[in-house]
């Protein structure tokens, strides 16, 4: 019937425009998904509303086949009796961001084996159990900002004033690292400092307190990349001799 219609729309036209505009379609294979979105009609039902995603189009198909192969991780982790490794990989950017909670839901629930992640995504972390991170604006002048001692993130808000807090209570963990270093043979390697850091942060909203409790390993082979870089820099005159085998550390994570 449509081909019928094309044929007669298209009698007395050029033979240029025919082909451009009327040409007939070939089929499609058998089973090619549709395209429709979620009817709202139906009420929210979030199981749902995430596996429409994936016949809704543009990047709701991928960011649906995304939550597919999520569900197809947690799914092996689950009935498998070998169970499944996952490995999580983020960096400092959604630590500083709201992302931090899911993230830290993770952790809390076993949900992930392991955690690799910038030095940014471990620091931060930490910082914002000592001081709040805060919503600002992208337009907002970065000169203007640190003439002030404010940090910006994107559109987030970090007050100089954090970063000292952190050296505060990083510096006194770093001397008993030392410590145990020289008098019990402890060799330092990046995850087995995140783990201690995890344990003496001591706070639920942590990422690392859960990794730490869960005894999930962190990796962050680029630990020294960040504050923590500043703070072990900063240390090193203060109370020398602290060695991070981040070798070792690659390793592991290897």
């Amino acid at each position: 019937m449509m081909k019928t219609g094309i044929l007669t729309m298209a009698e007395g036209l050029p033979k240029d425009a025919k082909e451009a505009v009327l040409m007939a379609s070939d089929s499609l294979p058998e089973g090619t998904p549709q395209i429709r979105g979620y009817d709202f009609n139906r009420g929210v039902n979030y199981e749902a509303l995430l596996q429409s995603y994936l016949t809704t189009g543009f990047q709701a198909t991928n960011f649906g086949q995304a939550v597919q192969e999520i569900n197809n991780m947690i799914d092996a982790k689950v009935s498998s009796s070998d169970g499944c490794t996952i490995l999580l990989g983020y960096t400092s950017n959604l630590i500083s961001s709201g992302v931090r909670e899911t993230l830290r839901y993770l952790a809390e629930h076993k949900m992930v084996d392991i955690i690799v992640t910038t030095a940014g995504g471990i620091e931060e972390d930490l910082i914002k159990c000592l001081a709040p991170t805060y919503l600002g604006d992208f337009s907002l002048k970065g000169a203007e900002l640190r003439s002030k001692g404010i940090n910006r993130i994107g559109n987030l808000l970090v007050p100089n004033n954090n970063y000292c807090l952190f050296e505060d209570w990083i510096t006194p963990i770093l001397d008993q690292m030392v410590l145990e270093q020289d008098t019990e043979g402890t060799k330092w390697t990046p995850s087995k400092m995140i783990a201690r850091l995890g344990k003496e942060i001591n706070h639920p909203d942590s990422v690392y307190y859960w990794a730490h409790k869960n005894n999930i390993p962190v990796y962050s082979p680029a630990i020294t990349d960040g504050s923590l870089g500043d703070m072990l820099y900063f240390h090193s005159y203060k109370n020398p001799g602290l060695r991070l085998d981040i070798v070792e550390g690659d390793i592991l994570l290897l």
